[in-house]
């Protein structure tokens, strides 16, 4: 360092920025680097530096070398980390050039303009390479009509489609044949083929994407398939639990609606709970004093995945007037996650409820809100009831809405086209759902649970309890 201080101090000149081309080239003509003047505000800071340097003997501070960003913008990040990449390789290429020059004299070293006028030749050639595959990418994916961004397909990404600089300033690439169009196309044709069967379409608003109108045959398609593969035990108090009874469920069941309504979680947390409890309950076996606490924790794990603000642990510590700590929940939370192997999803009744809603209330010109509050209290019900895991969430989904028109109206047909097609159960297929749902809904056998009857009570669910229905005829099936 006192060398190379006493070197700058005869010059009188400040040393300036040396690359590694630069040092290379230089190294191999056996010359100093260029030495570069400085402005004067920086000369004032190297002599008080060079004053500190000579007060103290052996101290020394090294410079910081300052880091020069090539790119800070998100759309050219790869591009620069290439040509990062590149720009290493050409200085590797010049190491070796130089090495080579020092072997044979005879060779001339290039001056350090030829190497930077090289290096930013090579640097615009490449960046028009990748303008050029930007923008066929953006031929590819661009969809003018629809206005949005669509994934292309490998088929037609491997063309080559090109258009003149002319049409490229305005336009950015001929609109390519989506699947989105094609799905259009195909609902279009069911739409057409449904009014011929006397089937109210509730599936034609394409304007709103909430209702995913152009996938929401394909999905529930799915929630089908799915409500058989992820099904809980039927039997599984009689084949897996010695401890706890059916009557012991359904007060846990009674006391979870309770605990909902305290916390006003969503009716899709109550169904999600009451799936894990009976999933965990059909594979584990557990002794009646952790019941609750399964409860809770299947809670607590359905808020999570459900709500947007869930309660905290400590809540449903407190809840339980705090027989069970935190611990204890955060234990059996891993416990009944590694039960379901994290696969929380599963479609509950809630689930197919809505789509058939939606079907039943095509036949209305208003929302009838009370064939909607009636339907979910009737299929709420079939949560504390152990006998209903015989059935699947869509046939208990269909039988509310069934039992649900027809308390509301005995004269017509409950079951009309529009529902046996999306609902895709027959009359027939629904009659013993049916029956079993009426007597819950009458509470022929007496149960003392009353939860649900007291929620469904209330003015803000128009009293649908306190409703009952005449006797399902038999000509209705």
């Amino acid at each position: 360092m006192k060398k190379e201080s006493s070197v700058t101090l005869k010059t009188g000149e400040l040393p300036g920025r040396v690359t590694r081309a630069r040092a290379a080239a230089h190294c191999s003509s056996g010359k100093l680097p260029p030495l570069k003047e400085r402005a004067q505000q920086n000369q004032k800071q190297l002599s008080r530096v060079n004053s500190k340097r000579a007060a103290s003997d052996n101290t020394c501070v090294p410079r910081k070398r300052r880091t020069v960003l090539q790119d800070v913008t998100n759309v050219c990040c790869e591009n620069a980390y290439t040509s990062c990449i590149d720009s290493n390789k050409i200085q590797a290429k010049k190491r070796r050039l130089s090495k080579a020059g020092q072997v044979n004299d005879s060779k001339v070293v290039p001056s350090e303009a030829v190497d930077s006028l090289q290096f930013e030749v090579d640097s615009k050639e490449k960046r028009l390479q990748e303008t050029a595959l930007k923008s066929e990418d953006t031929m590819c994916s661009i969809n003018l009509e629809q206005k949005e961004l669509l994934r292309p397909s490998s088929n037609e990404c491997n063309m080559d489609v090109r258009l003149p600089e002319s049409q490229m300033s305005g336009i950015s690439g001929q609109p390519l044949i989506s699947q989105k169009k094609a799905k259009e196309d195909n609902l279009l044709k069911v739409l057409t083929a449904l009014k011929d069967q006397d089937i109210t379409s509730i599936d034609d608003d394409l304007g709103d994407p909430l209702l995913c109108s152009l996938y929401a045959a394909d999905i529930y398609d799915t929630m089908r398939v799915a409500e058989l593969a992820r099904r809980p035990h039927p039997n599984f108090m009689e084949m897996v639990q010695q401890d706890i009874t059916q009557s012991m469920r359904g007060i846990l069941v009674d006391w979870l609606v309770e605990v909902s309504e305290e916390y006003k979680l969503v009716t899709d947390t109550l169904y999600l709970t009451v799936y894990l409890i009976d999933w965990f309950l059909s594979k584990n076996y557990i002794e009646r004093q952790r019941l609750q606490l399964l409860g809770i924790t299947c809670m607590l794990i359905a808020s999570k995945y459900e709500e947007i603000n869930a309660p905290r642990i400590e809540d449903f510590c407190f809840i339980t007037d705090n027989t069970y700590t935190k611990a204890e929940v955060l234990k059996m939370e891993s416990q009944v996650l590694k039960s379901s192997e994290y696969q929380l999803f599963a479609p509950t009744i809630q689930t197919f409820l809505r789509r058939f809603l939606r079907a039943a209330q095509a036949s209305y010109k208003d929302p009838n809100l009370e064939l909607e509050y009636l339907a979910n209290y009737l299929a709420e019900l079939t949560l504390m009831d152990y006998g209903f895991l015989n059935f699947l969430p869509s046939i208990i989904a269909a039988s509310a809405v069934f039992l649900a028109l027809w308390t509301l109206d005995q004269s017509n047909h409950p079951w009309n086209p529009t529902l046996q097609h999306y609902a895709s159960y027959k009359a027939s297929d629904l009659k013993t759902t049916v029956l079993a749902l009426q007597d819950l809904q009458l509470n022929t056998d007496g149960c003392p649970l009353t939860a649900i009857r007291t929620k469904y009570r209330q003015d803000k669910f128009k009293c649908v309890a306190a409703l009952s229905s005449p006797k399902v005829l038999e000509t209705l099936f």
